[in-house]
Formats: structure tokens, sequence, C-alpha cells
């Protein structure tokens, strides 16, 4: 598994922020059993970055605290059986699958750890297995779906023993 992770400002957490990523990365595959090694990139920004990257891509002229870019399409979500029949999926130089990007915002994860009550390290270890599970074709635009992705997320908090103190 590669993860690449690009900073685009300055931050400081309390924790190992590349372990705790490559950790969240790595539960996530193993509980939906992904079947390849994969390939992410992780962009690390502030409120400015994530608005200009969100008005470009969405065409949504404000900060969120996460974005998700998914290079696969998924008919169901989960389900890999279609990846290794296309070739342009896969990293020519490395085999890997590359799943896509996710985009976080340091100051949403402060500030969402405070209001939600809980550790900067779970709102991050949290962003991060909610974008994967997009990375693999989950959303939360029915109550159905989104009930779904809730428990797919706390399985892989709890796998990697991530609580809400």
């Amino acid at each position: 598994m590669t993860v690449f992770i690009e900073s685009e400002c300055d931050f400081k957490f309390d924790f190992d922020h590349e372990k705790i990523a490559n950790d969240v990365i790595n539960a996530a595959m193993d509980l939906l059993e992904f079947p390849f090694e994969a390939e992410v990139s992780i962009t690390i920004t502030d409120n400015d970055g994530i608005q200009a990257i969100n008005k470009e891509f969405r065409d949504i002229d404000s900060p969120t605290d996460v974005l998700s870019f998914p290079m696969i399409d998924y008919e169901e979500a989960g389900n890999f059986d279609h990846i290794e029949a296309s070739d342009d999926l896969f990293n020519p130089e490395t085999g890997e699958v590359i799943l896509g990007d996710i985009v976080l915002n340091v100051p949403r994860i402060y500030s969402q750890a405070e209001e939600y009550g809980h550790s900067v390290l779970r709102e991050y270890a949290f962003l991060i297995a909610h974008s994967m599970l997009h990375l693999f074709g989950f959303d939360h635009m029915t109550e159905e779906d989104a009930s779904v992705m809730e428990e797919k997320q706390r399985e892989i908090l709890d796998y990697l023993g991530i609580s809400r103190d």
C-alpha cells in the first residue's frame, strides 16, 4: 500500500498523523476485504485551500471538513469484482489500484473535535475512514445509505481502538 501525504498548510497534531492515516486506510481495506494493494493520496489543507478545491470541483464556494475523489466507479458500493478487468485503475509502475484522493481541512478537524466532544485524533481518523468508504463507492445520500456508512465507519474505528473519548 502506498499513501501519499501532501501538506498545504502549517499544522501540528499531537499524534503521528502519517501512521494514523496508514492505519485507518489499512483497516478500511481489511474490513471491506479489498483484494488488491492500493494507492491513496491525502492532501492536508486549511479552510481557504479546501474552499478553492470545493469550488473548482463541486461548484460549492465554501469550506468543508473533507473531500473525497474516488477514481473508481462502482455499480455497487464495496463490490470490487470489476476492478481486475480495468487495467487503467492500476498504477503501471506499482501494480497498485489507484483508489483516489482525500482532502482534509485542519481547522475543521480541530473545531469538529471540540464540537463533538472527542479528540483531534479521533476526528482525523473518522474523516479518513469516512473518505475511504467514499473511495469504495459508499455514499450517504439516503438515510439507509447513511446508516450503512455510519456502521462501517464505527467498525473501522473500533477495529483500531479509536473511541469517542
